[in-house]
């Protein structure tokens, strides 16, 4: 047994769950760069008394290099491998922290903002279809649906620990913080994150075969005395057909349009909850608690995902959580004045839109061959947050045409229908099919059958 379908078969190993445990952290760190500016927003207008337009563009300013850095410098990884593009976007991160917090005016905040999204974009991906490679395929939407926890939960720890870190070294110091954590993992995945088995196998850098019989020691696998044989799709695909060629194209259309729509409610409840609240109560210090509580709703709604996809199909689970969004969200906008509710539906917000984008990480990688599957989820992620640019600029800009707080929570609410629906469509033009990471599993165990 070869170790690709070691992994495939067997059950989890403790390396495996390492590496998750690992991209959990990661993706913690993801979750808490993502959203730091939203915590800091309400102390950034007052330090150099931002319009409401510049409110929506700090909110937002990041997250549109988040799109750019997903489809421009994920593909990178297909080409130097999983962790090495890690290691490196960890680097640039840590950088990237201590330049805005180092920010002497909105401009400059603005252009290191966008620098920081940039590399942020581009390591999703990877972290993502690492955790999907080390995964079994019994327990794999279970497994992403653990790994989807650490966005939420670092979203939800950095919103609860920066209103201290804001009350003791102003706005700068979540920023000086968040590099300092940047920094203490960067040497984490130096020293233990292992390389992808299907780029190892597929691309054949050089050491590919040392470096796949170190991984399949710690998994306890036999070692090899030459490579397995790369399976044709691998070697064979290019971007263009894997993404967009036949039965490909509806998929990754219908996979953006309920990607790109989650993320749009995503990044308005996200970006401008502290905002609204602390303008709805008057007490900036509520809505950061408000917003963390949000975030704190997604660490449940990942594990809850998690669970069902034991039992329903992932794809059809991701459906679910977005029409639980859709009522929640009018529920929401029903009580906007109510502390207690507040606090209440900004959890259950939070397992909405949080716990979603745990779901949609979970169902992507699955969906690409090999060969591009890092470029294609980069690029997914690219056109979620080119999108998720727009969300809190839509909502400032309504703001100004009168809509309310609430009003504003319908509209986003109704956008989540438009997801369930996507993504129930993806999911039914699967029927009789299998996902690329079985299928390229099965074809690898037929090579390896064939030489033997």
């Amino acid at each position: 047994m070869d170790l690709t379908d070691a992994i495939r078969k067997n059950p989890m190993s403790r390396f495996q769950w390492l590496v998750v445990a690992i991209c959990i952290v990661l993706t913690m760190i993801d979750g808490y760069e993502i959203l730091i500016t939203s915590f800091t927003l309400p102390a950034l207008t007052v330090e150099w008394g931002l319009s409401p337009a510049q409110q929506g563009l700090v909110a937002s300013f990041g997250t549109l290099g988040m799109g750019i850095g997903a489809v421009c410098l994920s593909p990178l990884a297909d080409r130097i491998g999983r962790r090495r593009h890690i290691v490196g976007a960890l680097g640039l991160l840590t950088l990237s922290m201590v330049l805005a917090g180092l920010a002497p005016s909105y401009e400059m905040f603005l252009a290191f903002r966008f620098f920081g999204g940039l590399v942020l974009g581009g390591i999703v991906a990877s972290i993502n279809v690492l955790v999907a490679e080390y995964s079994n395929a019994d327990r794999r939407g279970a497994v992403m649906g653990v790994f989807g926890i650490g966005l939420p939960l670092g979203a939800a720890v950095g919103g609860f620990l920066s209103v201290a870190l804001i009350a003791n070294f102003s706005w700068r110091g979540p920023y000086f913080f968040a590099a300092i954590v940047t920094a203490v993992v960067m040497v984490i995945a130096i020293a233990v994150l292992p390389e992808s088995v299907s780029y190892l196998v597929g691309k054949r850098p050089p050491n590919a075969l040392e470096t796949y019989n170190k991984i399949a020691r710690k998994i306890g696998v036999e070692t090899a005395t030459v490579l397995p044989p790369a399976p044709v799709k691998a070697v064979s695909q290019t971007f263009l057909s894997g993404v967009f060629k036949g039965a490909m194209l509806p998929r990754t259309l219908l996979l953006w349009l309920a990607y790109g729509t989650l993320i749009a409610s995503f990044y308005f409840a996200n970006s401008l909850t502290a905002k609204l609240v602390a303008e709805s109560t008057g007490d900036p210090d509520f809505g950061i608690n408000a917003q963390a509580m949000v975030a704190a709703g997604g660490v449940i709604g990942a594990l809850v995902f998690s669970m069902l996809s034991r039992w329903i199909h992932p794809r059809l689970v991701t459906g679910l959580v977005m029409l639980f969004g859709f009522g929640v969200f009018f529920a929401f906008a029903a009580f906007f004045t109510d502390r207690t509710m507040v606090l209440a539906l900004s959890v259950l917000i939070g397992l909405a839109v949080n716990g979603g984008v745990a779901a949609y990480y979970a169902i992507s990688p699955s969906i690409y061959p090999l060969a591009i599957r890092a470029a294609a989820v980069g690029l997914m992620m690219g056109v979620g947050r080119v999108v998720a640019f727009f969300a809190p600029n839509v909502a400032t800009f309504l703001q100004g045409l009168g809509y309310g707080a609430d009003d504003l929570y319908r509209t986003y609410g109704l956008v989540l229908v438009v997801s369930a629906v996507a993504v129930t469509g993806l999911h039914l033009i699967y029927r009789g099919q299998k996902d690329a990471m079985d299928d390229e599993a099965e074809e690898a165990v037929a090579l390896a059958q064939a030489r033997a």
